[in-house]
Protein backbone atom coordinates (compact mmCIF):
# COMPACT_ATOMS: atom_id res chain seq x y z
CA UNK A 1 0.00 0.00 0.00
CA UNK A 2 2.78 2.19 0.68
CA UNK A 3 4.65 1.07 -2.42
CA UNK A 4 1.24 2.59 -4.55
CA UNK A 5 1.39 5.81 -2.32
CA UNK A 6 4.51 6.87 -2.97
CA UNK A 7 4.19 5.65 -6.87
CA UNK A 8 1.06 8.35 -6.92
CA UNK A 9 2.73 10.73 -5.03
CA UNK A 10 6.02 10.90 -7.57
CA UNK A 11 3.44 10.91 -10.59
CA UNK A 12 1.51 13.66 -9.73
CA UNK A 13 4.54 15.57 -8.70
CA UNK A 14 6.04 14.56 -12.56
CA UNK A 15 2.49 15.72 -13.89
CA UNK A 16 3.02 19.18 -12.35
CA UNK A 17 6.86 19.57 -13.60
CA UNK A 18 5.76 18.43 -16.90
CA UNK A 19 2.75 20.66 -16.76
CA UNK A 20 4.71 23.85 -15.82
CA UNK A 21 7.30 22.99 -18.10
CA UNK A 22 5.50 23.11 -20.85
CA UNK A 23 3.52 26.12 -20.29
CA UNK A 24 6.41 27.76 -19.71
CA UNK A 25 7.91 26.75 -22.92
CA UNK A 26 4.58 27.86 -24.74
CA UNK A 27 5.18 31.16 -22.72
CA UNK A 28 8.72 31.34 -23.74
CA UNK A 29 7.96 30.34 -28.01
CA UNK A 30 6.17 33.58 -27.92
CA UNK A 31 9.35 34.99 -28.68
CA UNK A 32 12.09 32.63 -29.04
CA UNK A 33 11.77 30.61 -32.32
CA UNK A 34 11.66 26.55 -31.40
CA UNK A 35 15.11 24.90 -31.56
CA UNK A 36 14.10 21.92 -33.29
CA UNK A 37 10.85 20.20 -34.09
CA UNK A 38 10.02 16.27 -34.11
CA UNK A 39 8.80 16.64 -37.84
CA UNK A 40 12.51 18.13 -38.71
CA UNK A 41 13.76 15.07 -36.73
CA UNK A 42 11.75 12.36 -38.42
CA UNK A 43 13.16 14.67 -41.89
CA UNK A 44 16.34 14.00 -40.73
CA UNK A 45 15.99 10.19 -39.58
CA UNK A 46 14.00 9.24 -43.03
CA UNK A 47 16.77 10.96 -44.84
CA UNK A 48 15.47 13.82 -46.48
CA UNK A 49 17.32 16.00 -44.26
CA UNK A 50 17.05 19.37 -42.32
CA UNK A 51 17.63 22.96 -44.12
CA UNK A 52 15.46 26.02 -42.20
CA UNK A 53 16.81 30.05 -42.06
CA UNK A 54 14.26 31.45 -39.29
CA UNK A 55 13.22 35.21 -40.51
CA UNK A 56 10.92 37.36 -38.37
CA UNK A 57 7.75 38.67 -40.56
CA UNK A 58 9.33 41.88 -41.16
CA UNK A 59 11.45 40.14 -43.28
CA UNK A 60 8.75 38.04 -45.34
CA UNK A 61 7.07 39.39 -47.93
CA UNK A 62 3.72 39.81 -47.38
CA UNK A 63 2.50 37.90 -50.65
CA UNK A 64 4.29 35.11 -49.02
CA UNK A 65 1.24 35.87 -45.67
CA UNK A 66 -1.19 36.27 -47.78
CA UNK A 67 -0.53 33.16 -49.96
CA UNK A 68 -0.69 30.61 -47.17
CA UNK A 69 -3.68 32.02 -45.77
CA UNK A 70 -5.58 31.81 -49.32
CA UNK A 71 -4.23 28.38 -49.79
CA UNK A 72 -4.70 26.93 -45.73
CA UNK A 73 -6.95 28.02 -43.68
CA UNK A 74 -8.90 31.74 -45.26
CA UNK A 75 -11.01 32.12 -42.02
CA UNK A 76 -7.83 32.58 -39.92
CA UNK A 77 -8.47 36.01 -38.57
CA UNK A 78 -11.72 35.00 -37.61
CA UNK A 79 -11.88 32.07 -35.93
CA UNK A 80 -10.50 30.86 -32.47
CA UNK A 81 -8.48 28.09 -33.54
CA UNK A 82 -10.75 25.54 -35.19
CA UNK A 83 -12.94 25.61 -38.15
CA UNK A 84 -15.98 23.89 -36.92
CA UNK A 85 -17.38 23.83 -40.12
CA UNK A 86 -14.98 22.36 -41.96
CA UNK A 87 -14.11 19.98 -39.41
CA UNK A 88 -18.04 18.74 -39.47
CA UNK A 89 -17.17 18.55 -42.99
CA UNK A 90 -14.93 16.53 -43.02
CA UNK A 91 -15.93 13.84 -40.48
CA UNK A 92 -18.94 13.60 -42.98
CA UNK A 93 -16.38 12.87 -45.85
CA UNK A 94 -14.60 10.80 -43.93
CA UNK A 95 -17.28 8.93 -43.03
CA UNK A 96 -18.55 8.02 -46.27
CA UNK A 97 -15.35 7.16 -48.03
CA UNK A 98 -13.47 5.79 -44.96
CA UNK A 99 -10.79 4.63 -47.44
CA UNK A 100 -9.62 8.44 -47.89
CA UNK A 101 -8.46 10.91 -45.02
CA UNK A 102 -9.65 14.84 -45.35
CA UNK A 103 -8.61 17.33 -43.00
CA UNK A 104 -9.64 20.34 -42.15
CA UNK A 105 -6.59 21.69 -39.74
CA UNK A 106 -6.60 25.66 -39.82
CA UNK A 107 -3.35 27.03 -39.25
CA UNK A 108 -3.21 27.34 -35.52
CA UNK A 109 -3.92 23.57 -35.31
CA UNK A 110 -0.73 22.83 -37.94
CA UNK A 111 1.35 25.09 -36.01
CA UNK A 112 0.45 23.31 -32.90
CA UNK A 113 1.42 20.42 -34.96
CA UNK A 114 4.52 20.86 -35.96
CA UNK A 115 6.34 23.06 -32.96
CA UNK A 116 4.59 20.06 -29.88
CA UNK A 117 4.09 17.23 -31.67
CA UNK A 118 4.44 14.15 -34.32
CA UNK A 119 3.16 13.71 -37.22
CA UNK A 120 -0.14 11.02 -37.60
CA UNK A 121 -3.83 11.18 -36.74
CA UNK A 122 -4.07 9.27 -33.47
CA UNK A 123 -6.87 10.69 -31.17
CA UNK A 124 -4.04 11.12 -27.94
CA UNK A 125 -2.31 13.74 -30.55
CA UNK A 126 -5.49 15.24 -31.46
CA UNK A 127 -6.61 15.62 -28.55
CA UNK A 128 -2.81 17.41 -27.35
CA UNK A 129 -3.12 19.50 -31.09
CA UNK A 130 -6.12 20.66 -29.30
CA UNK A 131 -4.77 21.64 -25.87
CA UNK A 132 -1.72 22.81 -27.67
CA UNK A 133 -3.79 24.70 -30.51
CA UNK A 134 -6.00 26.55 -27.51
CA UNK A 135 -3.13 27.91 -25.90
CA UNK A 136 -0.60 29.50 -28.58
CA UNK A 137 -4.16 31.10 -29.38
CA UNK A 138 -4.34 32.78 -26.15
CA UNK A 139 -1.11 33.24 -25.37
CA UNK A 140 0.94 33.73 -28.91
CA UNK A 141 -2.11 35.83 -31.18
CA UNK A 142 -2.89 34.98 -34.65
CA UNK A 143 0.50 37.27 -35.93
CA UNK A 144 2.83 35.02 -33.50
CA UNK A 145 1.10 32.13 -34.83
CA UNK A 146 1.48 33.05 -38.41
CA UNK A 147 4.87 33.89 -38.08
CA UNK A 148 6.10 30.85 -36.50
CA UNK A 149 4.28 28.64 -39.19
CA UNK A 150 6.14 30.32 -41.78
CA UNK A 151 9.31 29.28 -39.76
CA UNK A 152 8.66 25.92 -38.83
CA UNK A 153 6.42 24.70 -41.83
CA UNK A 154 7.88 21.70 -44.23
CA UNK A 155 7.58 23.39 -47.77
CA UNK A 156 9.56 20.32 -49.37
CA UNK A 157 11.57 17.40 -48.41
CA UNK A 158 13.96 18.70 -46.10
CA UNK A 159 13.13 22.45 -46.75
CA UNK A 160 11.62 23.87 -43.45
CA UNK A 161 10.26 27.67 -43.63
CA UNK A 162 9.32 30.21 -46.37
CA UNK A 163 13.41 31.78 -46.46
CA UNK A 164 14.64 28.38 -47.26
CA UNK A 165 11.88 27.60 -49.60
CA UNK A 166 12.33 31.16 -51.10
CA UNK A 167 16.30 30.51 -51.81
CA UNK A 168 16.26 27.02 -52.79
CA UNK A 169 13.20 27.53 -55.13
CA UNK A 170 13.61 31.71 -56.12
CA UNK A 171 17.35 31.83 -55.42
CA UNK A 172 16.50 35.16 -53.46
CA UNK A 173 14.98 36.18 -49.76
CA UNK A 174 11.42 35.29 -48.92
CA UNK A 175 11.00 39.13 -48.49
CA UNK A 176 11.30 39.39 -52.40
CA UNK A 177 8.74 37.22 -53.38
CA UNK A 178 5.95 37.41 -55.80
CA UNK A 179 2.35 37.10 -55.63
CA UNK A 180 3.01 33.88 -57.67
CA UNK A 181 6.24 32.48 -56.30
CA UNK A 182 4.47 32.94 -52.88
CA UNK A 183 1.55 30.75 -54.75
CA UNK A 184 3.85 28.42 -55.83
CA UNK A 185 5.39 27.90 -52.09
CA UNK A 186 2.05 27.65 -50.89
CA UNK A 187 0.73 25.39 -53.05
CA UNK A 188 3.29 22.77 -51.90
CA UNK A 189 2.16 22.28 -48.80
CA UNK A 190 -0.45 19.69 -48.38
CA UNK A 191 2.11 17.30 -49.32
CA UNK A 192 5.54 18.83 -49.19
CA UNK A 193 7.04 15.22 -49.54
CA UNK A 194 6.29 14.96 -53.16
CA UNK A 195 5.22 17.95 -54.40
CA UNK A 196 8.07 21.06 -55.16
CA UNK A 197 7.60 25.01 -56.22
CA UNK A 198 10.70 24.38 -58.97
CA UNK A 199 10.87 22.41 -60.93
CA UNK A 200 6.86 22.90 -61.31
CA UNK A 201 4.55 19.98 -61.79
CA UNK A 202 1.15 20.63 -63.80
CA UNK A 203 -0.59 19.95 -60.75
CA UNK A 204 1.57 22.60 -58.28
CA UNK A 205 1.16 25.07 -61.31
CA UNK A 206 -2.83 25.17 -61.29
CA UNK A 207 -2.76 25.16 -57.93
CA UNK A 208 -0.84 27.78 -57.63
CA UNK A 209 -2.87 29.70 -60.23
CA UNK A 210 -5.74 29.21 -57.99
CA UNK A 211 -4.50 30.43 -55.00
CA UNK A 212 -3.22 33.51 -56.72
CA UNK A 213 -7.22 34.07 -57.64
CA UNK A 214 -7.75 33.61 -54.04
CA UNK A 215 -5.11 36.04 -52.59
CA UNK A 216 -6.80 39.13 -54.71
CA UNK A 217 -10.22 38.21 -53.28
CA UNK A 218 -9.03 38.02 -49.66
CA UNK A 219 -6.29 41.02 -50.23
CA UNK A 220 -8.88 43.95 -49.63
CA UNK A 221 -10.25 42.56 -46.58
CA UNK A 222 -9.59 44.62 -43.23
CA UNK A 223 -8.27 41.46 -40.86
CA UNK A 224 -6.81 39.89 -43.51
CA UNK A 225 -5.13 43.58 -43.93
CA UNK A 226 -3.92 43.85 -40.01
CA UNK A 227 -2.21 40.07 -40.49
CA UNK A 228 -0.45 40.69 -42.98
CA UNK A 229 0.90 44.23 -43.13
CA UNK A 230 3.72 45.10 -40.21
Amino acid sequence: MKILKGIWKWGKRLFVVLFVGQLLYIVLLKWVNPPITLTQIGSIMAGRGFHQQNRPSASVSENARLAVIASEDQLFPDHNGFDWKQIQKAIEYNQKKPGRIRGASTISQQTAKNVFLWQGRGWIRKSLEAYFTFMIENIWGKKRILEVYLNVAEMGPGIFGIEQAAQRYFNKPAKELTVFESAAIAAVLPNPIKRKAKPMSPEVSKRAREIVQQMNFLKPDRDIQNLIRQ
